[in-house]
């Protein structure tokens, strides 16, 4: 079993998963992620983002293949071990936000950092100070019923933020937000990751939120691509490289006149009708051009 790169806080290697359909959803996937570096995951809907996010985190065990975080071997970890690693190195944002009703907004923020043992007082202050950052600090108070699905999705933001993970698994962490309430918010998680040194792997099929990314790497089929701009085919027909006034015969040989004057020289008729071969002169059968100047009247008076 090789080790993981120095460098890297999360290596993946060979990754292989089958949903229990039977559908494949990876098929050999490998990538690192250094540490504070921002990652985004594209690619379009069912081409294995997901799923890949999960096997990273822990959240589902690896079919095939290693995942380490931090020199340490994750897809050897049993399930328990796996959720205390989520819970103290880990944070998460689902697509769609996901709160406990029972509990307030702030309560909801700060629930990761009390499950860790951080008292009640300390993680009410670090959990207002996330929400003040996403304009939803005035909602501290409410219950989620109370909140738009926008908000919902803040709250969210903030209950993965606030304990300051490790890495911050991202699963289009901005798809309930409108266009304008996107950017802001793109743009405070990316903000708040790179002063804190959070190291984020996010998975989108926007390009524009994919574009604030430190790094990109791409999915289809469950497969890593690389995309590759090939120059514009050419015509074969084309002949603008061929010399001027060359052609190509039958059987490849170019054995075409030089030029316009050559031919009409080579006893070619004329397109008045008249021959340019100089009275007297005679081109014999085999000859491929016409005689040079003084021969022909050496061989009429022979004859």
């Amino acid at each position: 079993m090789e080790a993981p790169p120095d460098n890297d806080v999360l290596w993946a290697r060979s990754l292989h998963f089958t949903h229990r359909d039977g559908s494949p959803a990876l098929g050999g996937v490998t990538l690192g992620v250094r540490e504070g570096e921002i990652l985004a995951v594209s690619g379009p809907r069912g081409s294995g983002k997901t799923t890949l996010l999960h096997c990273l985190s822990g959240l589902v065990p690896t079919q095939r293949g290693e995942v380490w975080f931090n020199s340490v071997a994750v897809h050897t970890m049993g399930p328990m071990a796996r959720e205390r690693l989520r819970r103290d190195r880990f944070g998460w944002i689902d697509p769609a936000p996901v709160l406990v009703p029972e509990l307030n907004v702030w309560e909801n923020a700060a629930l990761p950092l009390m499950l860790r043992g951080t008292s009640r007082r300390r993680a009410k202050v670090a959990a207002l100070e996330w929400l003040e950052r996403l304009d939803i600090g005035d909602k501290s108070r409410c219950r989620p019923h109370e909140l738009t699905q926008a908000e919902r999705q803040r709250v969210c933001i903030t209950r993965a933020l606030a304990p300051a993970p490790s890495i911050l698994f991202a699963d289009e962490p901005t798809a309930p937000l409108h266009r304008a309430d996107r950017a802001h918010v793109l743009r405070t998680l990316t903000t708040a990751a790179r002063s804190h040194g959070i190291t984020v792997v996010l998975a989108t099929h926007d390009p524009d939120t994919a574009a604030l990314a430190d790094r990109r790497i791409s999915l289809l089929d469950g497969r890593r691509i690389t995309t590759v701009h090939l120059p514009p085919p050419t015509d074969p027909e084309d002949r603008s490289t061929r010399p001027t006034g060359q052609g190509t015969g039958p059987q490849g040989r170019e054995d075409a006149p030089q030029s316009r004057e050559a031919a009409q020289q080579a006893g070619e008729p004329r397109p008045d009708g008249r021959d340019r071969t100089p009275q007297g002169h005679g081109v014999g059968a085999g000859s491929r051009g016409a005689e040079p100047e003084g021969q022909g009247a050496a061989c009429s008076l022979s004859v």
